[in-house]
């Protein structure tokens, strides 16, 4: 049997632990890709933009997909992170030291370009499936992170990955 990592990338929560729709989202998708074996990574600490509670996003994410019925022992560490390159600089890390088949990283379909950006250089020697999940967003909020990631990446290009 093939052993795959699923790479759950973080989102947002409130300041009570409650994940956003776009996180369960996320959430969901690894779900349905999950069979025994698998193991999951969920990425996210703290940061003003997504998470201000005392514990990390990834232990809110954690414990979604554990009252979902996964394992405490299909968990790999969590990726502390507080932006998308620590992602790829943590997910590397911890993904070096387990032997695997398939390493699929699940994120928004809005942020995919800029994921795929990112871990191109950062995990250049890893063979990586992406899953960009559709996003829920008004229109409104979708054209404002639409933005957002447009000027990241484009400060990508011209200034190049710090980490």
């Amino acid at each position: 049997m093939s052993k795959k990592i699923i790479v759950v990338l973080g989102a947002t929560n409130s300041s009570k632990g409650e994940l956003s729709d776009m996180a369960i989202e996320r959430l969901n998708t690894c779900y349905e890709l999950f069979n025994k074996g698998d193991l999951i990574l969920c990425t996210g600490g703290w940061g003003k933009h997504f998470n201000t509670t005392k514990k990390p996003y990834a232990f809110y994410a954690n414990e979604y997909l554990l009252k979902k019925g996964v394992l405490h022992s299909d968990f790999l560490p969590f990726a502390l992170s507080n932006n998308t390159v620590e992602d790829a600089v943590k997910i590397k890390e911890i993904v070096l030291t387990i032997q695997y088949d398939d390493l699929t990283i699940i994120t928004s379909d809005f942020h995919l370009e800029r994921v795929q950006l990112i871990f191109k250089e950062i995990l250049d020697e890893f063979s990586i499936n992406y899953l960009g999940v559709k996003n829920m967003l008004s229109k409104k909020n979708l054209e404002k992170v639409i933005k957002h990631e447009k000027n990241a990446i484009k400060t990508i290009e011209e200034k190049g990955l710090y980490y």
